[in-house]
């Protein structure tokens, strides 16, 4: 009678961790859109964001090490600027073109086009030697790549500009999910949190973004009617309370894949992210008016078979090979924060549904 309650339990604590994934990473994505189409600012907006991020992980950093009596990691200097620097360029790069390319395209092609990252992960997780050559990679980047063509195909909604914006985000996504991987399983460097991976990388991504923001954007907000020229406070503090609730959501998507990986596995997370695309695509359908033809639409059905597919395989070879790099679960000392502590009959061995090799989820 015991294991079948707790077999119950277990399935609605996931499906809740999965709906609370599923709020800051869809949510973010309409926030933006929704944000885009009266703020023409993203560069703006994605500094404000990485400044709330900042103030929200080192919040968190303090309530942990309280809580634990535990001081949280600071890494020095000289590795900070070495080894953290270039995950901080490629990930600031990749969120900001994101976000500039919802001023031209929708949120359906956005969703579509960014599904390609799996592919530059891909590529340069082989070129970094994090994942096998194998030759089912060759249909996988058949699917992905074949999908992605059939569904911006004749698109009555297609914005070339915004399109390879996107594109170059997502070829720099490939780097900087791989350059994460490394950097978060380097033991010597105890970034194997993401709240601290969080705290390390924001003031470096805010560096290395504001001179482009200066260039692009900085005669325009210093001279909006929104911000530095308002009449009245009312609409001042309308764009700072907006701008601020894109950074919340921003933490939380960090946070809440942090839960969904260390309370289930990465392979979840992975199967997650796939129903979350078609989710996201339907309700862009459905409230933005977005329109997708019979051709679109089995062209993303194309590309989500061969992201299953990698998925499939990743799961597969890391049960029978092993992981190459050193595995992280949520029994590992580094992730444990007080909010994700169990009972122990709830963390004894078999008792759990976890991927003990799986990697870092790299979406």
């Amino acid at each position: 009678m015991a294991r079948p309650v707790q077999f119950l339990c277990k399935t609605v604590r996931n499906v809740g961790l999965v709906l609370f994934y599923y709020v800051f990473s869809i949510g973010i994505t309409f926030y933006n859109k929704w944000l885009m189409e009266d703020f023409h600012y993203p560069l703006f907006m994605t500094l404000v964001h990485l400044t709330m991020i900042f103030l929200l992980s080192t919040m968190t950093r303090h309530l942990v090490s309280r809580w634990t009596g535990k001081p949280r990691v600071v890494l020095s200097w000289r590795v900070y600027l070495v080894k953290v620097a270039p995950t901080a360029l490629a990930t600031v790069l990749d969120i900001g073109l994101s976000n500039w390319s919802f001023l031209f395209i929708t949120i359906s092609l956005y969703t579509m086009t960014k599904s390609s990252a799996v592919l530059f992960i891909l590529f340069f997780s082989l070129v970094f030697k994090l994942e096998e050559p194998n030759p089912y990679l060759v249909v996988v980047v058949g699917l992905i790549s074949s999908g992605l063509f059939m569904f911006t195909f004749e698109s009555t909604q297609f914005n070339m500009e915004g399109f390879l914006m996107v594109l170059l985000a997502s070829f720099i996504g490939g780097i900087r999910w791989t350059l994460t991987q490394i950097l978060m399983q380097k033991a010597e460097l105890g970034l194997q949190n993401p709240v601290d991976t969080m705290y390390h990388l924001q003031p470096l991504m805010f560096l290395c973004l504001f001179p482009l923001f200066l260039f692009n954007e900085g005669l325009g907000v210093s001279s909006s009617e929104k911000l530095f020229r308002v009449e009245h406070l009312a609409p001042l503090l309308y764009s700072l309370l907006t701008l601020s609730l894109g950074g919340a959501l921003a933490f939380g998507l960090g946070f809440s894949e942090f839960l969904l990986v260390s309370r289930t596995s990465s392979l979840t997370l992975s199967i997650a992210g796939i129903f979350k695309e078609v989710c996201t695509l339907l309700l862009a359908a459905g409230f933005m008016g977005d329109r997708m033809s019979a051709v679109n639409w089995l062209g993303f059905a194309v590309c989500l078979s061969g992201i299953s597919l990698h998925v499939g395989l990743k799961t597969y070879y890391s049960r029978n090979k092993g992981p190459s790099l050193r595995p992280l679960t949520s029994k590992s000392s580094e992730l444990e924060l007080p909010l994700l502590r169990a009972d122990e009959d709830e963390d004894s061995p078999g008792g759990e549904d976890e991927d003990c090799g799986q990697e870092i989820p790299l979406r």
